[in-house]
């Protein structure tokens, strides 16, 4: 009897070295052809502009080509519902941004978990951000646009990226924390807001200085404040919404990566390990570094961020009682 039980623990034993030697090996072939890269933003976005970097250095260094897919629309959830139900091989991935955070929270309805049903990959970047609002607005300061919300109460028109966005949230975070009450305009994507914002048509929004920087350059904008607890060195002489007197203001953009859940670890740890060495070549940081704090942080480094970020929002939430019926499975 012992004998046999010694038998099937070898068996059992080997079969589990086996498994392993195989998972392990799983990735030696990956990609062997042509991976799809989902972006749920629309085209031309400054999370876009980094994905196409990404995507073109990972086809040089593994040989086959990372095609962008863009699905925009429903902050993020039209890309996602997509993505979930592909198959986890490694060649659906999927990028995110710091509306990632927040949608298991506000989006109720979903049929499946955003955090829990996918791989997270890496966090690849963050990049500070201004609130930008329209020349036609008579507000030079963070207390300018505060004044004007006040006074005009609904009559500024606060854009967003959609219900339950990072752009969203960061409204509400302005109005909880300085009383000041905007009527929020959502639109499918942050940059389809930029035309109504330089005609007055909508009034305020955060974004990116890589997005905002040429119209504020130009006068077609303007910065009031940096979203972030340091001066940018793009814009060094806009102060901080925590030096105008917003306490800890700070609304960080980020790009991450993502795969269907159950992706084999050995194809997500390689894929972490190509970005990794991606985010620190020279033409990279010289593309991105101005604006950008590129990092490409392990997968349970990018889970402990979510999760961070999650906890952050959970207060606003509860706060204006934030919730959506509208997100599609």
């Amino acid at each position: 009897m012992v004998h046999r039980f010694a038998i099937g623990i070898r068996a059992a034993a080997f079969a589990t070295l086996f498994s392993g030697m195989v998972h392990a090996q799983s990735a030696d072939g990956y990609p062997s052809r042509t991976v799809t890269m989902i972006v749920p933003f629309a085209p031309g976005a400054a999370t876009d502009i980094e994905g196409r970097i990404y995507s073109n250095k990972l086809k040089e260094s593994l040989g086959q080509s990372f095609v962008l897919d863009y699905k925009p629309g429903g902050s993020m959830t039209v890309g996602m519902n997509y993505a979930v139900r592909q198959k986890a091989d490694g060649y659906t991935l999927l990028f995110v941004s710091a509306s990632y955070s927040v949608l298991p929270l506000v989006f109720k309805n979903l049929a499946y978990d955003p955090i829990r049903n996918f791989e997270q990959v890496s966090l690849l970047s963050k990049r500070s951000a201004i609130i930008a609002v329209t020349p036609a607005l008579p507000v030079s300061h963070v207390k300018d646009l505060v004044e004007y919300a006040r006074a005009n109460p609904g009559k500024l028109n606060f854009a967003t990226a959609g219900n339950g966005s990072i752009q969203h949230l960061t409204g509400l975070w302005l109005q909880s924390a300085t009383g000041a009450r905007f009527t929020f305009v959502h639109y499918k994507a942050a940059g389809a807001s930029f035309p109504d914002l330089m005609a007055g048509r909508v009034h305020a929004t955060p974004m990116t200085f890589q997005s905002s920087l040429p119209m504020v350059k130009s006068g077609k904008l303007k910065a009031i404040g940096v979203a972030s607890l340091r001066r940018n060195t793009l814009l060094p002489d806009l102060p901080t919404f925590h030096e105008q007197g917003v306490k800890d203001f700070e609304y960080s953009s980020w790009l991450g990566l993502l795969a269907p859940e159950k992706t084999p670890a050995a194809i997500v740890n390689k894929l972490h390990g190509e970005l990794a060495r991606i985010v620190r070549l020279p033409d990279v940081v010289e593309r991105l570094g101005a604006e950008t704090t590129l990092m490409a942080t392990t997968p349970a480094e990018f889970r402990r961020h979510v999760a961070a970020e999650s906890a952050r929002w959970v207060r606003l939430i509860r706060e204006f009682d934030l919730s959506f019926d509208d997100a599609k499975n």
